[in-house]
């Protein structure tokens, strides 16, 4: 890959295709903005990254897998769980710390998962995640299989170790992990450019791991272009690094204002009007005659239902049992009843 991205037209998918990923993003965003006002109200606790403005980031990169391929995450995963097939009810109710969560009311908004559908979590630590997408990598080459691992991560991220270390490994070995950056231009409140004189998609050129550029704003582009590469992963061409670009709409987190004093009101407002995923898709939908007004409000009703009824999942649920506090956390269980770890009694 030469690093540049394609710019597909709204030709390159057929009107299923187009309407599913339209689909996707409205209850994506529908998804979020529930998710923002549970919050705000003290339904969910902790800390909550919403992926209001990247919802074509999901959709285009993950809808290309395959239900036995495997995506990994960052704390901002809402969505990507949703996209692997993780079910609203399930997401809506972890974020509620609910039993019924998909992390069993354990893990909370940065701690979802779905190994089932081959979602292998959200994690809290900066580039936690690199190392883990490497060892899913290593798993499927030892096992012969074709599965392709997708690794997201932040721009930030990009200047950690682990992410040259695990980059390296995954070159010398051949893996097929593709790594994705979800590049919104900010680690939390520092712009990309005040950290790194190189360019983002130059970062795995000294692993010989080929780069490409997506405008992650568009879904089109982000689907044609993902689909690429998967392919090519699954075929043998081994790591792959991509740079997607896109814009985060709110703060870093529910905890810092929408633009804070890192980015201008002046910014956001622009980025909201003229690179909206969903109303960049619907507005070439219209014009090529295969969406209406009346179609879009129609998908919209569809998606704000869903969301309730994963709303109503999520206040319906039980809470966790008290008893299930050490569950997933020490090793086992020592005769007499005592939890141990390490050989140490607790």
């Amino acid at each position: 890959m030469d690093g540049s991205s394609t710019m597909a037209s709204i030709d390159a998918l057929e009107k299923a295709d187009l309407m599913g990923l339209l689909n996707q993003m409205l209850l994506y965003r529908r998804f979020e903005e529930k998710a923002g006002e549970s919050y705000a109200i003290g339904k969910i606790g902790g800390f909550c990254h919403l992926h209001i403005g990247q919802e074509a980031v999901a959709a285009g990169c993950i809808t290309p897998l395959r239900k036995d391929d495997y995506a990994i995450g960052t704390y901002r995963e809402h969505t990507q769980a949703l996209a692997k097939g993780v079910s609203p009810g399930a997401v809506m109710a972890e974020l509620y710390g609910k039993a019924s969560g998909a992390s069993k009311g354990l893990g909370g908004s940065m701690h979802i998962f779905g190994a089932d559908v081959g979602f292998m979590g959200g994690h809290g630590i900066v580039g936690g995640q690199l190392g883990l997408a490497l060892g899913i990598g290593w798993a499927i080459h030892y096992r012969g299989g074709d599965q392709v691992c997708v690794c997201f991560l932040g721009d930030a991220a990009v200047n950690q170790g682990a992410f040259h270390e695990s980059m390296n490994m995954a070159a010398i070995w051949n893996l097929p992990v593709i790594y994705a950056v979800e590049n919104n231009d900010y680690g939390m409140g520092t712009k990309f450019s005040r950290v790194s004189d190189t360019d983002m998609s130059q970062k795995s050129a000294s692993h010989g791991v080929p780069a490409r550029v997506i405008d992650g704003q568009n879904v089109i582009s982000t689907y044609v272009d993902f689909s690429a590469i998967v392919e090519e992963v699954r075929q043998g061409a081994g790591p792959q690094f991509v740079d997607v670009q896109c814009y985060r709409f709110k703060g870093h987190s529910m905890s810092d204002p929408v633009s804070g004093t890192y980015r201008s009101k002046k910014e956001v407002e622009d980025k909201t009007e003229n690179a909206d995923p969903i109303r960049m898709l619907a507005d070439q939908m219209m014009e090529a005659g295969l969406l209406s007004e009346e179609d879009l409000e129609a998908m919209d009703v569809e998606a704000r239902d869903i969301v309730r009824k994963a709303e109503e999942f999520a206040e319906e649920a039980p809470e966790p049992d008290l008893k299930t506090l050490y569950d997933f956390v020490y090793s086992e269980i020592n005769p007499n009843g005592r939890l141990f770890f390490d050989g140490r009694t607790i």
